[in-house]
């Protein structure tokens, strides 16, 4: 039996568009990269938390110039960290009678180390991040371990607030 022309248009139609439509793949990944480098781009803001430990109580200070992304020396009520690894016992380096912790210092070098950027004239960065109750003599022995270990530009966490009344 012979089709009409009808009927053969009609299967010709179906036959078509039965297989599922492709989607283009190549549009769709230039849409996201450029999604994912705009999200990169516009990521990086002003506000740096620096403090992750609610028992440290920083000081507050007036300070215009923002952290830099540089090491951080953080001092708990129990221990003392660098880059949030622990290093030493708080108890331990309190009771060490030099000036210079031996553990300290050596993770000090390791981080300068690992860093390949030359060391600055000035000495290189620290942020220490200590609560505003830390005693002076053992502030005073962990920025001199930091400066025999070849970290001189010593700066302290604060909490930035603005000034009132002037």
């Amino acid at each position: 039996m012979k089709e009409s022309a009808k009927a053969r248009r009609l299967k010709r139609h179906y036959r078509r568009n039965k297989s599922q439509g492709k989607m283009n793949l190549v549009s769709l990944m230039d849409i996201f990269t450029i999604l994912v480098f705009f999200l990169m781009v516009n990521s990086s803001s002003d506000v740096q938390v620096l403090n992750q430990n609610n028992t440290i109580k920083l000081p507050d200070s007036t300070a215009q110039q923002p952290p830099g992304d540089v090491l951080a020396l953080t001092v708990t009520d129990r221990d003392i960290l660098v880059n949030g690894r622990l290093v030493v016992k708080r108890d331990a380096f309190q009771t060490f009678e030099g000036q210079v912790e031996p553990s300290l210092k050596q993770e000090l070098d390791y981080q300068a180390s690992r860093s390949s950027a030359p060391a600055p004239e000035a000495g290189r960065p620290i942020t220490i991040l200590a609560d505003r109750e830390l005693p002076y003599e053992l502030l005073k022995k962990i920025m001199s371990t930091c400066v025999d270990a070849g970290y001189a530009s010593i700066s302290l966490a604060v909490n930035q607030r603005t000034e009132q009344g002037a």
